[in-house]
């Protein structure tokens, strides 16, 4: 009895260890986006996107209507590689929800964003991820925009 009860605590614990790994894993992928994002590296910022990533942002206007855009990547990459020097931004994530299911991760973050040290707005990312081959991939992000109601 006492061996079962060490094999099932040995294999537990692996368990819990090789989530964890993962956990890091995709949490690293997301804090290379953002390197990339906030140094102006789009190619390291693609190095964790693929290739036909599906990117939107929700927002609600002034009058009150739920609005969903979708963007297409190369919009974000061009904004990122021809943002001038004086601009500096800023997206400061403020936790990290990380969910794995085999291959196929969401991560949610809260966030908030500041435009040359102002504060700009704050909101959610929500990205969802899958393992190709053995490197964790963005595969769609959504955001959420709103200036009140921050964290």
């Amino acid at each position: 009895m006492t061996r079962i009860i060490f094999y099932l605590c040995v294999l537990l614990s692996t368990v819990i260890f090789a989530q964890q790994e993962e956990k890091k894993a995709v949490k690293a992928t997301i804090d290379t986006f953002f390197e990339g994002f906030h140094k102006g590296d789009t190619l390291l910022m693609k190095s964790v996107m693929m290739d036909k990533i599906l990117l939107q942002t929700t927002y609600t206007t002034k009058e009150g209507n739920n609005i969903l855009v979708s963007e297409d990547a190369s919009k974000l990459i061009s904004a990122i590689a021809n943002r001038t020097s004086d601009q500096k931004w800023d997206e400061r994530l403020l936790s990290y929800n990380i969910q794995i299911d085999g291959i196929m991760a969401h991560v949610w973050t809260p966030y908030e964003f500041w435009f040359n040290d102002v504060f700009s707005h704050c909101g959610v990312n929500s990205f969802q991820l899958f393992n190709d081959n053995g490197n964790w991939k963005i595969i769609y992000l959504i955001d959420t925009r709103r200036k009140q109601g921050c964290i």
